[in-house]
Formats: C-alpha cells, structure tokens, sequence
C-alpha cells in the first residue's frame, strides 16, 4: 500500500483539539481536507503527521505551539485609541476584525479588552501558543 509522501495530493477528515479537549475545528461535519504534502499550505506539525499515513489510517497527534502557530508574542498585543478604529465599529471583547496597517496589508485581530478611550487588540493567531491534538483519518492519495 503507497504511503503519501512529499508532492502527493492527499484528502484527510480531521478533529482539532485544545489541551482541555475542547474541539476547535473538525471537517467530519464538511468535506475532506484536499491539500498537497510540502507546499506549506498547513501547519508544520500537521503536514508532519500525514506524512508515512496509508489510505484509511487513523492516527492522533499532539502537535507542540512551534509546530502549531508559534508561540504567542506579547509585541503583538497593543492598545489602540478607540478614536482610531473605523466608522461605525463598536468593539466586543471576542470579537475578530481586519485592521489595515500603514503599508496598506490587511491584519486580523482579536478585540481582548475594551475602556471608555482604548480598545486592547490582538494580532496573533487564536491558537498560538497552544498545544494541538489532532485526530487524523488518511481518506486517499490522490496523486
């Protein structure tokens, strides 16, 4: 039986965990993931994983933060004047917002803390930081 290895385009069913066991994400309730083996279109950690699988293996990994979404930075969470924000937006703590930098590159980030004069937002990945389990299921080979 081919095992997928680098360059091979390969269709997985996938459930994301946090370490409390807290799904995340899961494609059972969608299609199959399709994405191909070396292209970096996926965490390091994941690619990692399928790597060796065979069709209709199952496997679980726990995937460390540096192979995840990298650590959480503290240089990415700031403070901003609420004067600042655009037009009509009234912040929510939980709330994620696409912020345009001054290069003109668009940001995600993550509304943490709200004053009556600051907004505190966060530019890091919802997962960084964090320790992944992933429970993987090999679909297919494509090629």
């Amino acid at each position: 039986m081919a095992q997928a290895k680098q360059g091979n385009t390969v269709q997985v069913n996938y459930t994301g965990k946090l370490g409390d066991g807290k799904v995340f994400d899961t494609s059972y309730d969608r299609r199959p993931m399709q994405f191909t083996l070396g292209k970096g279109q996926l965490i390091a950690g994941f690619e990692k994983a399928v790597l060796g699988m065979n069709a209709g293996e199952k496997k679980t990994v726990v995937i460390p933060a540096e192979e995840a979404y990298g650590p959480h930075r503290a240089e990415q969470v700031v403070a901003m004047e609420r004067k600042n924000l655009p037009i009509g937006v009234n912040p929510q703590v939980g709330q994620r917002l696409e912020l345009t930098q001054e290069d003109d590159k668009k940001v995600l980030v993550t509304v943490t803390d709200i004053s009556e004069k600051s907004v505190t937002i966060d530019a890091n990945h919802p997962l960084a930081g964090k320790t992944l389990t992933f429970d993987i299921e090999l679909i297919s080979i494509i090629g």
